[in-house]
């Protein structure tokens, strides 16, 4: 970076708020795609007006600013490949507002998932996002990757539960966007433009977040099949009937078999695949749709409908037990794989049986094993192809072997991320999805709200 440019953010930030050592530098330089590239300043975020002069600056000069919470985007949408500055919400983390009335809190984006929860908890209220990582992810990397999570079924995503941004534009503009009401029609929806954009179109500073009140009961079940085709059938069964799941989780044999360590919960030796499913209401009204949500995991009580068992968890510590089953899935597969490739594709959920039997073929076809679990009842299905990028014959294969999942998930009518975003690992595969004309359209929103294209350049789209 230039000189003058050096010397105006000194006189600019604090000296507590900015790190200009290298070796420091590094530390800001990674995300959990394990992409890692040198920053050349690492600047704490404090409040609106020092980020609207920060990117005027930074406008200036030509110099890239990266937004950055946690750094648990698994995408690389957070490293900063092309120099620049990392911005860091992590001090920037209070909750401004809880207003149980109206059903919204309104935070900062350095707030973790988990805080937000558990304030809204205090008044009889949770917010619908319930990422993996939610003990440590902060909102403003929810809102980022438009994150999601088990709930997503019934609850919808980010941008399904957020009301009102104020954020900051690559012209260094203030813009607000939204309404603190559930209703409004006045002009273009921006606040969903936003979410999901990585960081490209407008650096966040505050959210005004949707709450819902928790349930009064809960039914959770552990359903195993004696194949993984008979899983997703009974996935589509499920989605069918009119009980929606607050949850419905798929894990197949291959990951049983490897969270069988991790786990305190019943995992049966011989099960092809299991379901994980939770509702929730009222408690008088819960029996009756377990019953209709147990019809329909045994595909409607048809013949050999590959259903082994049905277990009902009985207690909060075996509730608690199952859902630890399932987070243990991805730092379990980090260990057995630490290189594996990681996707999370989504197909109609009717598809869900075509895509599992492409899977299982492109597995035997290229020798690579395929493990596979997710949110079953958005379609969104984690696809981790276990391979060791230290082999290159094996990486060509894989690289062969990922080319064929994509074609794969778009030929059922899918689509190539969920909830892990685009980033830089994935956004050579963008055209594949977007044809050239919808490219054109969102390159040009990108210049309008980014024209110096300083705001998190080259992530998303092809260059």
């Amino acid at each position: 970076m230039q000189t003058d440019f050096i010397s105006q953010l000194k006189a600019l930030i604090q000296p507590d708020d900015r790190i200009l050592d290298e070796a420091l530098c590094w530390n800001y330089g990674y995300d959990n795609s394990r992409l890692h590239a040198l920053p050349e300043a690492v600047i704490f975020a404090r409040d609106h007006e020092q980020i609207v002069a920060l990117v005027k600056l930074c406008r200036a000069h030509q110099v890239p600013i990266i937004s950055r919470g946690a750094g648990t985007g698994t995408t690389g949408a957070t490293v900063p490949d092309k120099g620049g500055i990392i911005l860091s919400f992590e001090r920037m983390n209070k909750i401004l507002e809880i207003d149980p009335a109206n059903r919204l809190i309104i935070a900062e984006p350095g707030v973790t998932n988990q805080t937000i929860q558990q304030a809204a908890a205090e008044h009889g209220f949770f917010w619908a996002p319930d990422p993996t990582s939610s003990a440590v992810c902060t909102i403003g990397g929810n809102l980022a990757y438009n994150s999601a999570g088990p709930r997503a079924v019934k609850y919808g995503t980010t941008r399904d539960n957020v009301l009102q941004l104020t954020l900051v534009t690559g012209k260094g503009d203030t813009l607000r966007t939204g309404v603190k009401t559930t209703k409004g029609v006045v002009g273009y929806d921006l606040t969903r433009l936003i979410i999901g954009s990585e960081g490209t179109l407008g650096i966040i500073t505050q959210a005004t977040l949707k709450l819902l009140p928790i349930p009064r009961a809960k039914r959770t079940l552990q359903i195993t099949y004696d194949s993984i085709h008979s899983a997703a059938t009974a996935i589509a069964a499920i989605m069918a009937q009119p009980v929606i799941p607050c949850a419905l989780e798929f894990i197949d044999k291959h990951a049983i078999d490897m969270i069988r360590d991790y786990s305190t919960a019943h995992l049966p030796e011989h099960a092809g695949a299991m379901l994980m499913v939770e509702i929730d209401g009222s408690e008088k009204a819960l029996d009756e749709d377990l019953e209709a949500i147990i019809k329909a995991a045994k595909n409607n009580g048809q013949k050999n409908n590959g259903c082994l068992e049905v277990k009902q968890a009985q207690s909060a510590q075996e509730i608690k037990a199952l859902w630890e089953t399932r987070k243990a899935l991805s730092p379990a597969l980090r260990k057995i794989a630490p290189k594996k490739i990681n996707e999370d594709v989504v197909v109609p959920v009717s598809r869900i049986p075509e895509l599992i039997d492409g899977l299982d073929k492109l597995s035997q076809k290229y020798g690579i094993p395929i493990v596979n679990f997710g949110h079953a009842g958005n379609g969104n299905i984690h696809v981790n192809l276990l391979t060791d990028p230290d082999d290159a014959q094996l990486q060509i294969k894989a690289h062969d072997c990922l080319q064929e999942v994509f074609e794969l998930v778009l030929d059922l009518e899918g689509t190539l991320s969920g909830e892990h975003g685009i980033g830089l690992v994935k956004k050579e595969y963008v055209g594949k999805e977007l044809d050239a004309i919808s490219l054109a359209y969102m390159q040009a929103i990108k210049e309008q709200f980014d024209p110096q294209n300083i705001l998190n350049p080259g992530k998303s789209f092809p260059e």
